[in-house]
């Protein structure tokens, strides 16, 4: 009857973070096996000439205090490829050796090191691939714990945190402590044990959840959370974009500022749903996780970020003009035709018959000028803004649809349908921590590319005033709920506006536009759109429209049209890139000068005007147009590829900029815009204006009518009157009575 009382020795090891239990488990890693191929393949890698390059790599990064280290897939694919389809599979085991393994070759090539830092720092190594990135709609529940290269755009960035690698936790009622408890990295955390198994001889047993964490002897690490959002390209018709919550931590952190486009290389990982209010939905989705991705490599796309500083520019090198050496071949050989601007200009919308200068502006636009950089940190823009307006059914939104396809990056938006948080950017509150974090808005997104905004003239007042700073500083300042920043936007904006009577009326002069002169003012070209009424014109239109529709299927299969010359949409994408990316012309000094008299010239009035109206008007350009024709004769260079701006393309920017805005000025159709009204006109105006107040006093009221005949009477012209008129009403010291007959004068 022995040991009839013996209840056995039972225990838990509630410490324990190996998921690697069972020695016949099919999925275990022979740890020590694939940690000397890595150390093997740190050690002994090179290319050609025998350049050891991760091995000098981790000795410079290590010795300039940059405790990380870049490795490319490929190279470890190459070295050994079953070694890297295990990383592949598994590299939530693997990636802590790769990183144990770099960190004890770290301590053989650094050594003797001086004294104090006899410890070696912990390095982090970061991931490189070459394969095609998937979409994230693309990610499934089976990919769960693989390594994926996922592309999007972040939208919004929160504050750094700190992390715990190694947590140490004291027990409230025997004060004993566990040190060096590892955690996981990721956002899973840690759960503290629920008992004390300490020694309690002769006290008594601790009380349930005693434990608490002492952060003073815990070792942490910056982390972050991003929110990655599907690019607009990839969402289908019909459906949101999908959003994937991205984790970095380390030296990835604040890298990436909303709005850039990246590509990332990580983990597929899972969390624990939030924790509701009630906490019986938690009890029914025991077995529901959420997605996100650990980040281990991070390559931005767009012209980068703001806060990455040289020495570190290869963490988020831009992979995004990765061509061919052909390619760039073919690019070159383009550049060096006569005809490219030609060439570029029809391949600009095909299917839409005339608008010639138009297309020659909005090819401007998709190349754009030169960014400077002034000696005292100022910055001169080098975008394009185009401004269509005019009658409907001119096919302006079909313009701005097709360069929001053909643009590097493009973002399209109606003006009914978008707020000034919408473009510019928003302060939201992040659900989980309860801050305040930004979300990018549509000219952040769109930075370094085009923004189309349609419908401008639906837009409310307020909102078209937020993107004042964004079309001319290009950059969009945040003061809201404690936070003050400054986001970029360095886009160009096309935008399509018409008329306040539905279609252009002459006679009304700049009555049909209902734009505050500031925001004219930042777009370099305006144009006139109109549907004139011209019998051969119209024939030839209705036969291109009827080619259009009947060789629809046709042409949709050919990528390349050769019989006209035009480029293929994507050919043209491509090179639009490229010559964005390689070429920064400066104007010369032959055409520096020449500009110089041409804006004399334009400033003083032209003679043939003067002896057409018999008076002088001097129609004044700003500095603003100045830089516009700069920005132009910049752009036509790029074309070329050529480092410098010529007087042919002076000519052809002054050209554009007198068919669009100083046509539009000249005829009439801009007067009283500032900048565009002659001084005459303006000293008639207040004339008419000081007439009106003598005519009725503060508090009385006049028919309208009478008003207008009595200063036509007095040879002032009805449509200066009403221009008055309207210009008292919009500053409150006026108002209609009586359906509209009667005036009341208020102020």
């Amino acid at each position: 009857m022995s040991g009839f009382d013996d209840m056995g020795l039972f225990f838990v090891d509630t410490f324990s973070t190996d998921e690697i239990n069972g020695a016949n488990d099919s999925n275990k890693i022979n740890f020590m096996n694939i940690k000397k191929k890595l150390k093997d393949f740190l050690r002994v890698f090179h290319t050609g000439n025998f350049n050891y390059i991760y091995r000098d790599s981790l000795r410079n990064n290590y010795n300039s205090g940059r405790y990380w280290l870049e490795v490319d897939l490929k190279d470890l694919n190459s070295y050994d490829e079953e070694l890297g389809e295990l990383l592949k599979k598994q590299p939530t085991e693997v990636l802590p050796l790769f990183e144990d393994a770099a960190k004890e070759i770290v301590d053989e090539i650094t050594r003797p090191r001086p004294d104090g830092e006899e410890q070696v720092k912990n390095v982090q190594v970061m991931l490189r691939s070459e394969a095609n990135p998937i979409y994230i709609r693309q990610l499934t529940a089976d990919q769960v714990a693989k390594l994926f290269k996922v592309s999007g755009i972040v939208v919004a960035a929160s504050n750094i945190r700190a992390k715990a690698t190694n947590l140490t936790i004291q027990c409230r009622s025997c004060r004993s402590t566990v040190p060096n408890i590892p955690v996981k990295p990721g956002l899973e955390g840690y759960a503290l044990p629920r008992k004390c198994n300490a020694d309690q001889s002769g006290r008594l047993k601790c009380p349930l959840d005693p434990f608490f964490v002492l952060p003073d002897s815990c070792k942490c690490v910056d982390s972050q959370v991003l929110k990655l959002q599907e690019t607009p390209e990839n969402v289908p018709n019909g459906e949101m974009p999908r959003h994937m919550q991205l984790y970095v931590d380390r030296y990835l952190c604040d890298k990436i500022v909303p709005g850039n486009r990246v590509t990332v290389t990580g983990i597929y990982s899972i969390k624990k749903a939030s924790a509701s209010k009630t906490g019986l939905k938690e009890k029914l989705n025991i077995g529901i996780r959420q997605p996100y991705l650990r980040v281990v490599g991070i390559q931005i796309d767009s012209d980068g970020s703001s806060t990455t500083n040289a020495t570190q520019a290869q963490i988020g090198s831009s992979s995004f003009l990765t061509t061919r050496l052909e390619e760039e071949e073919e690019f070159r050989r383009l550049a060096k035709q006569s005809d490219i601007y030609e060439t570029v200009c029809k391949s600009v919308a095909p299917s839409i018959y005339g608008f010639h200068d138009i297309k020659k502006a909005i090819a401007c636009l998709l190349f754009g000028g030169s960014r400077k950089r002034l000696p005292d940190g100022l910055t001169r823009r080098g975008d394009i803004n185009v401004l269509l307006l005019g009658d409907p059914g001119t096919a302006k939104s079909q313009l701005l649809k097709f360069v929001e396809r053909v643009a590097p990056i493009g973002v399209y938006t109606s003006g009914k349908g978008s707020s000034a948080a919408g473009l510019t950017a928003s302060v939201i509150r992040d659900p989980s921590s309860r801050n305040f974090m930004i979300e990018g808005g549509a000219m952040v997104l769109a930075d370094g590319g085009v923004v189309c905004i349609d419908e401008f003239d639906k837009m409310r007042e307020e909102d078209r005033v937020a993107i004042h700073e964004a079309m001319e500083q290009q950059t969009i300042s945040i003061a809201k709920a404690g936070i003050t920043t400054t986001l970029n936007s360095r886009c160009s904006v096309l935008a399509a506006a018409n008329s306040i009577f539905g279609r252009w009326d002459d006679l009304k002069g700049d009555e049909n536009i209902d734009f505050m002169p500031t925001i004219l003012s930042r777009f370099d070209m305006i144009f006139i759109v109109r549907d004139e009424h011209n019998e051969a014109r119209d024939s030839t239109l209705a036969r291109h429209v009827m080619n259009v529709h009947m060789n629809a299927t046709h042409n949709a299969g050919s990528n390349q049209n050769q019989t006209n010359g035009e480029i293929s949409l994507e050919f043209l994408r491509k090179y639009i890139q490229f010559c964005r990316a390689k070429c920064g012309p400066r104007l010369s000094e032959q055409a520096a000068e020449k500009l110089k008299s041409q804006y004399v010239l334009m400033r003083s009035g032209t003679l043939a005007h003067e002896r057409d109206t018999g008076k002088r008007v001097s129609i004044p350009i700003t500095v603003r147009q100045l830089e516009a024709v700069i920005r132009v004769s910049e752009s036509l260079a790029k074309m070329r590829l050529a480092p410098f701006a010529n007087d042919q393309d002076v000519n052809e920017a002054l050209r554009l900029f007198n068919v669009s805005t100083m046509s539009a000025a000249m005829s009439g159709n801009l007067n009283g815009v500032e900048g565009f009204t002659s001084q005459e006109d303006q000293e008639q105006l207040q004339r008419i204006e000081k007439q009106i107040r003598r005519r009725f006093v503060v508090g009385s009221q006049v028919s309208e009518h009478a008003i207008v005949q009595d200063m036509v009477k007095q040879r002032y012209s009805e449509k200066a009157v009403y221009k008055v008129i309207q210009t008292m009403i919009r500053r409150g010291e006026v108002q209609h009575r009586a359906q509209r007959k009667l005036l009341f004068r208020i102020k």
